[in-house]
Formats: structure tokens, C-alpha cells, sequence
């Protein structure tokens, strides 16, 4: 028996154990999942989806409307997160699965398949916003290996059909809020737009010549393409492995040759290998930018997709010399106010 033919057994026997224990587990993360008897939630469509920036624009339009949850605790590399038995449970109760796709969660899709209830939907919102040829491969996703970049929400006119889409799901399963979800979404495309034109005059402010972009993960191709930035390498090979002393050698002299002012790592990738890199080739190292992490805590003010990007192109722009003053223009907090109905415990 292969390990993954394990790993599909276990989570089958371990789900119906959850299921015949789950009225008696008072405190545990499976009695946070809504109770049939809520008169309050029992009506709400029950959504479940995965990295914390895609649960944050499902809930700025479903809003109170849905009960939502996220099974990849924030903080977590999404590209190797394996699903526990227990979010079988949770994707069996699901209405709507929302995914980004793109093989970004390709565990956590096969047991939403295997699990699903009849009725319910798995929604690939990557592959229902870019077609194939749209794709980018790139120093962390190449061609050869067949996983695209799925990174789409990076770039905010991405997050804006990502949150179209919901809106589209979330009218049509629950039409007697549809005002509501279409009130939700407007207002997100406005601030989609004040973040797009605030991130527009950021980057543009940066000196032509330092517009170059070398991060530790590529979260970043998407964002590329729509603003005036080069996106010059990645530190992190395909594999997800640490660099070769090769790779580190010709990083270091692409750096110098590049003339940029600054890398960049992240707070879910720390890597003492691009602290040696910028050591070596003498440029600022900054290791705070995020791609699937939101900032601050859930109920905070700035634990949204917008601050997200507010801190991450401040960040960047800051580093890289420019001005990221039109970031202070744009309102961080939540559509529908601080997020205090999406469950992401273990």
C-alpha cells in the first residue's frame, strides 16, 4: 500500500469515527462546525475554502448572509498542506467549496471529492478566471514540471473576478439575499479600484531603474503583469528545497548585475540562505512580505485581503525607493466589518 493509499484510508476510517463522536466533542475544533439544531445558522449556506486571502474575499460578500469556514490555518506553506481528518467532516457538511486551483490545494480537492454531499459544488476559481494559455510558469513554477503560478489573487483585478464569481454562486444558491451579496460585491469592486490606482501611483514612484522585483517565493508573477515592475527571479527552486550553492552563486551576481536596491523574503518562507544572499551582494534584505497570511488577528481591523496588500506594497515600494504614501488612501477593514464568523482553528 502506497503512502498516499494510506493516507486516503485513514482519513476514511477516521471520518466515520468523527462522525459517530461529534455530538460528544464539546471544545474541540469539530464543535466550532454550525449545529443542525442553530436556529440562527442552520439556514445559511455553509461554505468552506482554503488560504486565508481567498476566505477573506468569500466573506467580504457573503458576509453574516453564510456560515465560513477556512481549513488552511494561516501561516501554513498552502503548497504542502496536507488535510487532517477532520476537515473531512467539514467539506462533507459543505454547500460550496470554494479552491483556488492551479494546484495549489491538490490534497485538500480530492478529499472535497470524496467527501462532498450530494447537491454541493467545488468551485476552481483560478481556472474559471484566466484560460490555460493565460497561465503563467515561472523560477518557481517552470513549464516542465506542469504547475502553473497560482497566485492570481496577487494581483487585485484577479481578486476582483475571484470575488465576482462568489457573488454569482453565493445569487444563485441563496437568491433571497442576492441584494445583499450584489451590495457586498459593488463595494468591493470600488475598493478594488482605489487599491489598484493607490498601488499604480506606488509602484510608478519607484526610480524605472530599481523596479525590479526579487522575492524568496514567486507570490508575484500575476501582480507583474499588471503593474510597472520586473519580476527578475526567485530564490525558491520548483521543488520547494533550498537553493544549490550554484543557484545561491548566480542569484548573488544576477543581484549585483541587476543593480537592485533590495530582495525579499517572507514570513511563511524564512530562508537563512537570502539572508546570505543579501549579506554577499550587498542590497537590503526585507523578509516581511505575505502572500497567504493576512495581517493582525481575526476581528481586527487589519485583518482583511486589503491590508494585505497595503502592507506588502508599502513594503516593497518602501525598499525599493519609491513613495507608498497613496497606500494610506485606501480603507483596509473588511466590506461587511471586522471578520468575526470565519473559523480557520484546528
Amino acid at each position: 500500500m502506497s503512502k498516499r493509499q494510506f493516507y486516503n484510508w485513514f482519513v476514511l476510517i477516521v471520518f466515520g469515527l468523527a462522525i459517530a463522536v461529534l455530538p460528544a466533542c464539546a471544545g474541540t475544533a469539530a464543535s466550532t462546525l454550525p449545529s443542525p439544531s442553530s436556529t440562527t445558522t442552520a439556514s445559511r449556506l455553509y461554505v468552506v475554502s482554503t488560504v486565508a486571502p481567498i476566505v477573506n474575499i468569500i466573506y467580504d460578500v457573503g458576509g453574516d448572509k453564510i456560515n465560513l469556514v477556512g481549513i488552511i490555518p494561516e501561516g501554513t506553506d498552502s503548497h504542502t498542506f496536507e488535510p487532517a481528518p477532520s476537515d473531512a467532516v467539514r467539506l462533507s457538511r459543505a454547500d460550496l467549496i470554494f479552491v483556488n486551483g492551479l494546484d495549489l490545494e491538490t490534497p485538500t480537492v480530492k478529499l472535497a471529492q470524496a467527501n462532498k454531499k450530494p447537491g454541493a459544488e467545488i468551485i476552481n476559481l483560478g481556472e474559471n478566471t484566466l484560460k490555460p494559455d493565460q497561465y503563467v510558469f515561472d523560477f518557481s513554477f517552470p513549464k516542465d514540471k506542469g504547475h502553473p503560478n497560482p497566485h492570481l489573487w496577487m494581483n487585485p483585478q484577479l481578486a476582483l473576478r475571484y470575488a465576482e464569481i462568489v457573488k454569482d454562486i453565493l445569487v444563485r444558491r441563496d437568491p433571497s439575499n442576492a441584494a445583499y451579496y450584489q451590495a457586498n460585491y459593488d463595494q468591493f469592486k470600488a475598493r478594488i479600484g482605489e487599491l489598484d490606482a493607490a498601488i499604480m501611483k506606488s509602484i510608478q514612484s519607484i526610480p524605472e531603474k530599481q523596479r525590479k522585483l526579487l522575492t524568496y517565493h514567486d507570490s508575484f508573477a500575476y501582480f507583474a503583469q499588471r503593474y510597472p515592475i520586473t519580476v527578475i527571479g526567485a530564490i525558491q527552486p520548483a521543488d520547494l528545497a533550498e537553493p544549490s550553492a550554484k543557484e545561491v552563486a548566480d542569484l548573488i551576481n544576477q543581484i549585483r548585475a541587476e543593480g537592485v536596491p533590495a530582495i525579499f523574503g517572507s514570513e511563511v518562507f524564512p530562508s537563512k540562505v537570502l539572508e546570505q544572499i543579501g549579506r554577499e551582494a550587498h542590497v537590503r534584505y526585507v523578509d516581511t512580505l505575505r502572500d497567504d497570511e493576512l495581517p493582525g488577528k481575526r476581528g481586527e481591523r487589519m485583518h482583511s485581503y486589503f491590508a494585505l496588500m497595503i502592507e506588502d506594497v508599502t513594503t516593497m515600494v518602501s525598499a525599493l525607493g519609491g513613495d507608498p504614501t497613496p497606500m494610506k488612501t485606501v480603507d483596509p477593514i473588511n466590506i461587511p466589518g471586522p471578520d468575526t464568523t470565519v473559523d480557520q482553528s484546528k
